[in-house]
């Protein structure tokens, strides 16, 4: 008699999403017991996606990192503020935004040489994959007006592998039935790295003013 395989084992979320959930709240309960994928058992949490249940908006970046997992939400510290700060300079309300991420679990390795310190390791297509479930639902429930893909993996989990941030970014893209409503940028986290901090800074505002335009 074959082993039945266990729900990470089997890279997808669905069977621990509610197809009967009225709000995101419902959502959020159930995405906390989620074990779609391998990720849930070294993450402290499930970090669920929070902002306004009515926004226009919907921001998805790649994963949690490491105080996201700590605190249980998205865009906390440094690269929070610096969106919230590129929306406002771009003319979107923050307050009008709906924040989540393609990954909804933490995702690291830790080496010995750097104790305790957990090192962010970039998910992988299927691990994307697996967690999409949530997203439609989150999308379905939000019905936004527009959607931004912060950095390479959020649009390949949106758009598939063969998406480049660099090549594709500041236009409106087509996503499945909504027609175009999608516009990539880089994640936020990518200009607090960068030498040239003003310049990728710039960049993502000009983005940002693509999504404000559908707005209107």
């Amino acid at each position: 008699m074959a082993r039945s395989s266990s729900p990470e084992e089997a890279y997808d979320a669905t069977p621990f999403v509610p197809d009967d959930a009225q709000d995101l709240d419902a959502l959020r309960t159930a995405a906390a017991a989620c074990e779609g994928c391998p990720l849930h058992a070294p993450a402290t949490r499930t970090v669920f996606g929070e902002g306004n249940p009515h926004a226009r908006v919907l921001l998805i970046g790649e994963q949690p990192g490491d105080q996201e997992d700590r605190q249980g939400k998205p865009f906390v510290g440094p690269a929070g503020r610096l969106l919230d700060r590129a929306l406002a300079d771009a003319g979107i309300d923050p307050d009008d935004t709906y924040t989540t991420n393609a990954v909804k679990h933490f995702k690291f390795i830790q080496v010995p040489e750097r104790g305790k310190r957990r090192i962010h390791k970039s998910p992988t297509l299927r691990e994307m994959t697996a967690c999409k479930p949530w997203l439609d639902a989150e999308l379905r429930l939000l019905d936004p007006d527009v959607l931004v893909a912060l950095g390479a993996t959020a649009g390949k989990a949106l758009l598939g592998s063969r998406f480049r941030v660099t090549e594709q970014r500041g236009v409106l893209l087509p996503y499945e039935e909504r027609g175009e409503c999608l516009v990539a940028t880089i994640h936020p986290s990518a200009v607090l790295r960068a030498d040239d901090r003003d310049a990728l800074y710039d960049g993502l505002v000009t983005d940002l003013r693509v999504a404000a335009r559908v707005l209107g």
